[in-house]
């Protein structure tokens, strides 16, 4: 029995992700056209936001072939565009992108866009269309585009050109592919009005298959702040990290590499590092061997002094924003909203968001002791995999009846967390993992919003209480006023004004027995009792 001899290759990212396009959201024509829409949507808004435009984004799902479920995806921003150099590569290389760099987006690893593209050339075998103009430019720029998945390489099919009349920027992107909208339709919508809650700042209008149009207006021209590229953190770097560095670098001595290279290092900082990994002062980089850079980087580990990561690299939403995209889709009775300092996580900066709307037009949850979860990173609605995320554990963990909550309720809890490492518990970015870091924060956050919201519950008691005491008050005095009217009236004197001023003062001798003051009728007591 001869035996066969294994055959070795290599494949390139593209036939990657194309063999194996589950991992990223792609499993089913319903999650497909789910995750389409995410994913172009995601790049239009940082097209936007990031750079301190107020997005204005539209988005057209439309069924092309009736026979089959085939669809069209039409995403249109006014962004600050795409050089054209860089369309073909931006749509047709996988893991080709922009955001390879320390600044918060909500894309993170360079593949989104082509794993739509791929997911339609795969089930339909339609080119992508793209459309763009960066700002300023005298031209529009229009291409087709297909990916060479062997070599992973765009393929492009037809290029224009043409005068940019009107001065718009942004990008528009259409892609073909199989869908299923009746399956699709509950996440779909979803996601927009999830998103809309988080940018109150957006426009946001979305035509559907049905022809049915859902716009979220601007409501406001506040925005987050704009993300700045920082510098690496010493406590997120490891010895291949180190190694690629150290190569690029343009530093001749271990101490100017520390200082320019990492965030946070200043002269006294890199030569305690330097002398507690048992180096010369003036140590050379490039003399530098694999042992080195071990107790180079097992002196950073133990070494106490280091500052923490900035947080100028990340765009919180902020406290004002959770409150008004809350307030303008719920339209709650009570809200609040808190944004967590920084704190560090593998040597990433990590902040956790955190808001509480009550009442109002929240829904009310199907199952008992159940709450509206409204899951966030980076700005970016998970609605997946809700059972396995941190946040989900931690709104479950706590007790809402030492909160004043009674059940059913009309509940929803906000969750964000933003970094440049969000521990996502797969490609699909549905999930956080629940580590201590980020667990503790959400939690500490969740239960100062509780206490407040404990507050407001036991003043709303207080005053039903007291507006039930008034009306043992006010349900007599018609009866007493009358009949006080009859008694004092005479033939010069009018019985309906009587009856008027004995009521009146009646009237404002129970309000004074209450902490009521703001009552202005009988009628007012009797219908918010009743």
């Amino acid at each position: 029995m001869s035996l066969v001899a294994e055959r070795y290759r290599s494949i390139t990212p593209s036939e990657f992700f194309y063999r194996n396009r589950e991992i990223a959201g792609f499993s089913n024509p319903a999650k497909a056209l789910y995750q389409a829409v995410r994913e172009l949507v995601e790049n239009a808004l940082d097209a936007t936001d990031t750079h301190g435009i107020y997005p204005s984004i539209k988005v057209s799902i439309d069924k092309v072939d009736s026979g089959e479920e085939v669809y069209s995806i039409t995403v249109q921003d006014n962004g600050v565009g795409i050089p054209p150099n860089h369309i073909p590569q931006a749509f047709g290389r996988v893991l080709y992108s922009s955001k390879y760099v320390l600044r918060q987006t909500r894309g993170m690893f360079g593949l989104g866009a082509k794993m739509v593209v791929l997911y339609g050339q795969i089930t339909v075998g339609k080119p992508v269309e793209v459309t763009s103009a960066t700002r300023g430019s005298s031209r529009v720029y229009s291409y087709k585009l297909m990916i060479d998945v062997a070599k992973n390489q765009p393929i492009i099919l037809e290029e224009s050109y043409y005068p940019n009349i009107s001065k718009w920027n942004g990008t528009i992107v259409k892609v073909y592919l199989k869908g299923d909208w009746t399956r699709a339709k509950s996440k779909i919508l979803d996601y927009i009005k999830r998103t809309a809650v988080v940018t109150p700042y957006a426009e946001i209008i979305l035509k559907d298959p049905e022809n049915n149009i859902y716009v979220y207006e601007r409501v406001t021209t506040k925005m987050p702040k704009s993300p700045k590229e920082v510098r690496p953190h010493l406590r997120g770097i490891d010895l291949q990290a180190l190694k690629d560095m150290i190569e690029k670098s343009r530093s001749r001595s271990l101490k100017e590499f520390l200082m320019e290279e990492f965030e946070g290092v200043g002269e006294k900082t890199a030569e305690g590092i330097i002398r507690a990994a048992g180096f010369k002062l003036n140590q050379s980089i490039k003399k530098m061997s694999l042992d080195d850079l071990k107790k180079l980087l097992d002196a950073i580990a133990n070494y106490k002094d280091l500052r923490r990561p900035s947080a100028d690299h990340l765009s919180p939403i902020g406290e004002e924003l959770i409150k008004i995209g809350l307030q303008n889709i719920f339209n709650p009775e009570f809200v609040e909203a808190v944004t967590r300092k920084p704190v560090a996580y593998e040597g990433h900066a990590v902040i956790v968001e955190l808001g509480i709307a009550y009442g109002g037009f929240v829904p009310e949850a199907p199952f008992p002791e159940e709450i509206l979860l409204l899951r966030y990173a980076n700005k970016i609605p998970l609605l997946y995999d809700e059972g396995s995320d941190v946040s989900f554990k931690v709104v479950s963990n706590i007790d809402w009846k030492n909160y004043g909550v009674e059940f059913p309720a009309r509940l929803a809890v906000l969750t964000h967390v933003c970094s440049t490492k969000i521990p996502y518990k797969g490609v699909g970015k549905e999930s956080i993992a629940d580590v201590p870091e980020i667990e503790r924060e959400i939690e500490n956050g969740l239960k100062e919003l509780a206490r407040r919201l404990r507050v407001y519950l036991n003043k709303k008691k207080k005053l039903e209480e007291e507006m039930r005491r008034i009306y043992t008050f006010l349900k007599y005095i018609p009866e007493i006023s009358r009949g006080l009217s009859i008694i004092y009236s005479s033939n010069d004197s009018s019985e309906k004004k009587i009856y008027e001023e004995i009521q009146k003062k009646l009237f404002k001798m129970a309000k004074e027995k209450t902490s009521i003051t703001n009552i202005r009728s009988i009628d007012e007591v009797v219908l918010s009792v009743e």
